[in-house]
C-alpha cells in the first residue's frame, strides 16, 4: 500500500478577536498533545496495553496538529439543517446513479461474493459507497491524526468518545505500518471508500480479497466486503422490505413520533387510528419506523421504515441519510435494469426474525 507522507507545517489556531484573526505559531500550540500530559498519557498507556510500541504512540502524536476548522465543523452536518427535499438533492443526481452502476458493472464479482456471504445487495453497497464518497472518488482532505486529536482532547462534550476513536486509529495504523499522519479523511475523522470511524474499521473491515491487508483506504474489493459485513454484524435481513409507503393527513399528527433513528416500535395499528394507513398488506401488529418527509412542494410523503431501514441508519444515525441511501440503492437497481421489489414489498410481507 502507497501512502503519501504530508508535510508537517505549522500549528496554527485562529483566533477570532475584535474582527482580528491571529496566528499562533507550532510553538505556542505543542503542548496540545504532549504525551507527558494527564489525559494524553492516560491514551498512550492504554495503546501501549495494546501490544503497540510506545516510542512510537510518542512520536505519532508529537506530529499531531491542532485544527479549529475541526470543531468548526462539527456542528455543520448536513443532517442538521437540511429537509428531506434539500437533502435527497445532493445525493441523487444523474451523474452518481450512472457512477454507480458502472461501480458495481467494474466489481460485479466483488458485490455477488458480498450479496451471497452477507445478504445484502449490491446497490445497497454501492449507494452507501456514493452517499459517503462517490465510490471512494471523495475521501476527506483532513489529516485523520490532526482531526481526531483535536476532537479528543478539545470537543466540549464528546472528547471521551473521540479519545476511544484516536486509541483505535492508532492502533490500526500500528498494525498496518502505516504512517499515522500520512491517512486523510473528514473532519470526523472516518476514513477511506466507506468512511468508517477507527472503531468499526477495527470491529467489521474484512481482508476480502485476501492479499493479507484489511485496506479501506484504497482497496475497493476490501471496501465492499467490508460493508456487508456491516450490516451483516447489524442484523440486515436478506430479502426484507426496507420500508413501506403509507397514506396520511396534510400535516403529520402530533400524537406519532416521526424519523427517530430508533428501532421500529409503533404498530401499524396505532398509525391507522392516526389516520395513517400503509400501502402494504401488513399485520396490525408489526412494529414501523414512522417517517413523514417533506417534499419539494410542501407536501409530506409518509413511509414506514421496517428493520432494514434501522440497520442503515447504524451507519449513520439520520433517517435522512437512511432514506438517500435507500433512494440512490433503488436508482442504481433501475439503471441496472434490476427488479427490486424487496425495498417496498406490497404484498405478503417476508421478513422473519434473524
Amino acid at each position: 500500500m502507497t501512502v503519501t507522507t504530508l508535510p508537517r507545517g505549522r500549528r496554527a489556531l485562529i483566533l477570532a478577536l475584535g474582527g482580528l484573526v491571529f496566528w499562533m505559531s507550532a510553538g505556542a500550540s505543542a503542548a496540545d498533545f504532549d504525551p507527558r500530559r494527564g489525559e494524553v498519557r492516560a491514551l498512550v498507556d492504554d495503546v501501549a496495553e495494546r501490544g503497540v510500541d510506545r516510542d512510537w504512540l510518542e512520536d505519532a502524536l508529537d506530529r499531531a496538529e491542532f485544527r479549529q476548522e475541526v470543531l468548526d465543523a462539527m456542528s455543520g452536518a448536513a443532517e442538521h439543517h437540511l429537509v428531506w427535499h434539500e437533502y435527497r438533492d445532493i445525493f441523487l443526481g444523474e451523474e452518481r446513479i450512472a457512477q454507480g452502476a458502472a461501480f458495481i458493472d467494474a466489481h460485479r464479482e466483488a458485490f455477488a461474493r458480498a450479496e451471497d456471504e452477507y445478504g445484502v445487495p449490491p446497490e445497497i453497497i454501492a449507494a452507501i459507497l456514493g452517499v459517503e464518497t462517490r465510490y471512494g472518488k471523495i475521501t476527506g482532505d483532513h489529516r485523520v491524526l490532526d482531526s481526531l486529536s483535536t476532537l479528543a482532547f478539545h470537543h466540549p462534550r464528546r472528547g471521551a468518545f473521540f479519545r476511544d476513536e484516536l486509541a483505535a486509529f492508532l492502533e490500526i495504523a500500528f498494525q498496518q505500518e502505516v504512517a499515522p499522519e500520512s491517512i486523510e479523511g473528514s473532519y470526523a475523522g472516518a476514513m477511506g471508500y466507506p468512511q468508517f470511524i477507527p472503531t468499526s474499521y477495527r470491529a467489521y473491515a474484512v481482508d476480502f480479497d485476501g492479499d493479507g491487508h484489511r485496506n479501506l483506504w484504497t482497496d475497493p474489493v476490501d471496501a465492499i466486503g467490508s460493508i456487508g459485513n456491516y450490516f451483516a454484524e447489524h442484523h440486515w435481513r436478506a430479502g426484507a422490505p426496507i420500508y413501506h409507503e403509507a397514506q396520511g393527513p396534510a400535516e403529520p399528527p402530533e400524537a406519532i413520533r416521526f424519523n427517530e433513528a430508533r428501532p421500529p416500535g409503533t404498530r401499524l395499528a396505532e398509525l391507522e387510528r392516526a389516520g395513517i394507513v400503509s400501502e402494504a398488506a401488513l399485520p396490525d401488529d408489526v412494529d414501523v419506523m414512522p417517517l413523514a418527509l417533506d417534499m419539494a412542494d410542501g407536501t409530506v410523503r409518509y413511509r414506514l421504515g421496517r428493520d432494514n431501514f434501522y440497520v442503515i441508519t447504524r451507519y449513520n444515525h439520520s433517517y435522512l441519510y437512511a432514506m438517500a441511501v435507500t433512494e440512490l440503492a433503488e436508482a442504481i437497481a433501475e439503471a441496472r435494469g434490476r427488479q427490486a421489489d424487496w425495498f417496498t414489498a406490497t404484498a405478503a410481507d417476508p421478513e422473519e426474525s434473524p
